[in-house]
C-alpha cells in the first residue's frame, strides 16, 4: 500500500467515467474541474473500458481495495456493467449517480458486483428539486432508489448538498431517512472555492449542532474523520446522518486516503486542486505505476499545508508547492 509524505495510506479511488450529465445542478463542481460538460453523446477523451479496467488493476497492485465510479452522470456509459463485472474481485465497488437511470439497470449492476450506491436528491418536493438541480426528472429519482433498494443496494445513501437553498430542507430530509428504513443521509458542505458564490455558503457547524441535538448515537469514521448522527435509534436503528465538511478542515484533509481519477486520464491527488495533474500516457501498466506512485507520492493535505494560514488567520497559498508543481 503506497503512503505520502505525510503518512496518508491510498486504500481508495474515485475515478470518473464522464464529464456529461443529464441535471444542470446549480452547485456542480465536477470533481473539482468545473463545468466541463459538453455534448451528451459519448466522447473521444473519455477513457475507454479498457483503459479504466487497466488503471483499477495496478491500483490493485498497490493494496487499493475501493473504487468508486463517478461523473458527471456515470450511468450515462452503456459499458457500466462491464467495467464492474472487470473490477479486480478484491475491490468494494460503489457508485455515485443522480438515480435516474438506475430502473431497469439496477439489478444488472448488482449482478456485475455493485456493492454500494449513492443517489443525489436534494429535496423531497418536486419543485424545490427542480429549481436545484434544473430537471423535471424527480418522480424517476425517487424511482431510482426503490430499483436499487429492490436490487439489494441496501442501505441507499442519499447526497444532499447542503447551502443556502437547500438548508431548509435538512430536517424534512432527516426525518424521511429515520422514518425509511434502507435510507441513510449524506450531507456534503458547500464548496464556494470550487463554485464560484460564496454568497451560497452556510455556516455548517450548525447543522453539526442541530444534529448533535436530535441524536441517539454519535460516531466517526476513519474516512477524512466524518461525524455520523443516528437518529431515532442508535447505531443499527435509527437513520444514518454523515456530514462531508471538508472547507477549511485540516483534520478532514489529514484523514482523506483517496486518489482521483478524471474522465480523460488524468491522476488528481486532491480534489481542491488541478494542478497537481497526472497524465497516465498511453494507459499501459508501466506508465499507470510510475504515474500511481509519483501521484502518491506528492500528495498533500489541501488545508493546513497547501493552504496555511497568514498572520491575520487568512488561508493562503504555501509558495513551496507553486515552485514544487512548476519543476513536475
Amino acid at each position: 500500500m503506497l503512503s505520502d509524505e505525510f503518512g496518508r495510506e491510498v486504500t481508495g479511488v474515485r475515478v470518473s467515467l464522464t464529464d456529461r450529465c443529464n441535471f444542470d445542478c446549480v452547485y456542480c463542481h465536477n470533481e473539482g474541474l468545473g463545468d466541463t460538460r459538453g455534448p451528451m453523446d459519448p466522447q473521444d477523451d473519455e477513457m475507454s473500458t479498457d483503459d479504466v479496467v487497466r488503471f483499477l488493476e495496478v491500483a490493485a497492485e498497490f493494496d487499493v481495495d475501493a473504487v468508486k465510479f463517478t461523473g458527471g452522470e456515470p450511468m450515462l456509459r452503456q459499458d457500466l456493467e462491464e467495467i464492474i463485472e472487470r473490477t479486480p474481485d478484491r475491490m468494494e465497488v460503489s457508485l455515485t449517480t443522480n438515480g435516474t437511470f438506475l430502473p431497469g439497470r439496477a439489478e444488472a449492476l448488482v449482478d456485475a458486483g455493485l456493492e454500494r450506491v449513492n443517489v443525489s436528491q436534494d429535496a423531497l418536493d418536486p419543485k424545490d428539486f427542480a429549481e436545484i438541480t434544473k430537471s423535471g426528472a424527480y418522480d424517476r429519482v425517487i424511482e431510482g432508489v426503490e430499483a436499487a433498494l429492490d436490487a439489494g443496494l441496501d442501505p441507499v445513501k442519499l447526497n444532499m448538498v447542503v447551502f443556502e437553498h437547500t438548508a431548509g430542507y435538512v430536517p424534512e430530509m432527516v426525518d424521511h431517512v429515520a422514518e425509511n428504513e434502507g435510507l441513510q443521509l449524506q450531507l456534503i458542505e458547500y464548496m464556494p472555492e470550487l463554485t464560484g458564490k460564496p454568497e451560497w455558503n452556510i455556516d455548517i457547524g450548525r447543522v453539526h449542532d442541530w444534529l448533535a441535538e436530535q441524536a441517539d448515537e454519535i460516531e466517526r469514521r476513519e474516512m477524512h474523520d466524518r461525524k455520523r448522527y443516528w437518529i431515532g435509534g442508535g447505531k443499527g436503528e435509527g437513520g444514518m446522518v454523515e456530514i462531508v465538511d471538508p472547507v477549511e478542515n485540516p483534520t478532514f484533509c489529514a484523514n482523506c486516503h483517496r486518489v482521483r481519477v478524471t474522465h480523460e486520464g488524468y491522476l488528481k491527488g486532491c480534489l481542491n486542486r488541478n494542478d497537481d495533474l497526472r497524465p497516465m500516457g498511453e494507459m499501459t501498466k508501466p506508465e499507470i505505476r510510475e504515474a500511481f506512485r509519483e501521484t502518491v507520492a506528492n500528495r498533500v493535505p489541501y488545508y493546513g499545508e497547501y493552504m496555511v494560514r497568514n498572520g491575520d488567520g487568512e488561508w493562503e497559498l504555501n509558495e513551496k508547492y507553486i515552485d514544487d508543481y512548476a519543476e513536475v
